[in-house]
């Protein structure tokens, strides 16, 4: 009997199953059913294609030659089936998330916090990696990033979390030596250290109502801890956030110089690679972030 309906799917898995351990008892464990719903699968096939596939002997199976000539195409129909299942579905998202942030941020403000993180969010499975360049998300791995500066960065997307107080400050040693200057002006003719993109002393001294600060002269570092290292050393005055200095300046080992200011545009970033939305993790991770109080003392 010949039919143009294809054969019961459950029907021909039981006989590929059977046919390869050549025992229903076994094919059944595999499947997870009876001995006896295996037995009646291969006999509902056998019945649909008007032929016999296995013979019954010495309480075992065997193939007949219709059923060795039909399991090879029946075994590669499977195997083409898994192919192509594997190529169209969605893969299961990566439970860790891995983010690129500078060691003074990961250390001042998140390490303390990761606990919050955790209990609200066990699904997810945050990954620190430090580093101070913009992060290369396609070398180093990293799904998102958080930076600090202006947030201009070719090729990729970014997002303003915060702005941070910064402040002047220089060590004590280099203000006895310069003596206390009385206004913003002054610090035009003090030596300055800069960050890596030598633009946050220009934004202050836009800020202070400066405007004509000319080029910014002077060393210049990518980490705010080498920064503060050189401005406690004496290398020239240094614009750090409040946060990074106030110990220094309670001890005596640096001077503020001028007050607190608030440069909109220079502050902490969540960057991420591509032109589309956000990744659904690397989202959670950000709406967290703004409810913990991005900013407030740990």
């Amino acid at each position: 009997m010949t039919s143009s309906r294809l054969p019961p799917l459950n029907a021909l898995r039981a006989f590929e199953a059977a046919a390869r351990h050549l025992s229903v008892k076994d094919a059944a464990q595999e499947l997870c059913v009876t001995p006896g719903a295996v037995s009646q699968m291969i006999k509902s096939l056998e019945q649909h294609l008007g032929v016999a596939l296995f013979l019954r002997v010495n309480r075992g199976i065997q193939l007949t030659d219709a059923g060795h000539g039909y399991l090879p195409p029946v075994r590669n129909a499977f195997r083409q089936i898994l192919a192509a299942s594997a190529r169209v579905a969605q893969p299961p998202e990566s439970r860790v998330l891995t983010l690129s942030t500078t060691a003074f941020f990961a250390s001042a403000w998140l390490i303390p916090r990761l606990h919050d993180f955790h209990a609200r969010h066990p699904e997810i499975d945050l990954q620190l990696v430090t580093s101070n360049a913009l992060a290369a998300f396609g070398r180093d791995g990293a799904d998102i990033a958080i930076r600090h500066g202006l947030g201009r960065y070719a090729g990729l997307q970014s997002e303003h979390l915060l702005t941070v107080e910064v402040v002047p400050v220089a060590s004590a040693g280099l203000v006895a030596k310069l003596g206390m200057p009385a206004g913003a002006r002054e610090l035009l003719r003090w030596p300055r250290v800069h960050d890596e993109a030598r633009n946050g002393w220009q934004l202050w001294f836009a800020a202070q109502g400066v405007e004509d600060a000319g080029m910014p002269r002077g060393p210049a570092f990518d980490d705010g801890s080498l920064l503060l290292q050189a401005v406690a050393a004496g290398q020239g005055a240094g614009l750090l956030p409040v946060a990074m200095v106030q110990d220094d300046v309670a001890a005596g080992r640096l001077v503020r110089l001028a007050g607190d200011a608030w440069l909109e545009e220079f502050g902490y970033y969540l960057v991420w690679p591509g032109r589309g939305a956000m990744p659904e993790k690397a989202r959670v991770f950000r709406d967290w972030l703004l409810e913990s109080g991005l900013g407030e003392p740990a």
